[in-house]
């Protein structure tokens, strides 16, 4: 999620860097995190409680992966001496193949699963905060929007975050006493 976002704050900043070398004039530079919009929005929080369900979701999954191995283990090892030599060799290759699709799972497919499903649900949310941020830096006369997190010193009167919050009619999170700006 970290290097999608970045590649779409890259290319916000971009996209407004080259708009503003169109004009000559005195332009005005302002900035946002994204981030900090985007965990605002209830889109965000809708998406959070869905990867949560996906992510149960696949955990049963690979517990069933599991259960239906030691099933299959229990009764290789309860039957297999009545079988053939070429009959257990047929179980046992059954059973490292169910071994082996336990443990890919586990092991890679959930995660990349997980990681599609959240780029899903992410991908128009980040839009949105982006498109919503270029219109207010646009009606309220930004040239540049840079992206906070990149930034050493900043002006609190620059930060469009306010105003994107206003914008989208959300109410900005309350600030903790003791965090840092």
């Amino acid at each position: 999620m970290k290097r999608q976002f970045v590649a779409i704050v890259l290319i916000f900043t971009i996209g407004l860097l080259a708009n503003a070398f169109q004009g000559n004039a005195q332009h005005k530079i302002g900035y946002i995190s994204l981030q900090e919009l985007v965990s605002a929005m209830p889109e965000y929080k809708k998406a959070q409680t869905d990867m949560q369900d996906y992510q149960k979701a696949l955990v049963q999954q690979g517990n069933d992966y599991q259960q239906a191995f030691m099933d299959k283990q229990k009764s290789y090892a309860a039957d297999s001496a009545k079988w053939t030599p070429a009959m257990k060799e047929v179980k046992k290759k059954e059973l490292n193949e169910l071994y082996i699709k336990w443990t890919n799972f586990v092991n890679q497919e959930a995660q990349q699963m997980m990681n599609q499903h959240e780029q899903e649900l992410l991908a128009p949310i980040q839009e949105k905060a982006v498109t919503t941020s270029q219109a207010v830096a646009k009606e309220n006369g930004y040239a540049y929007i840079l992206p906070k997190e990149q930034l050493i010193s900043f002006p609190a009167a620059d930060d469009i975050l306010p105003l994107v919050y206003k914008k989208l009619g959300i109410t900005p999170p309350a600030k903790d006493a003791g965090a840092k700006k």
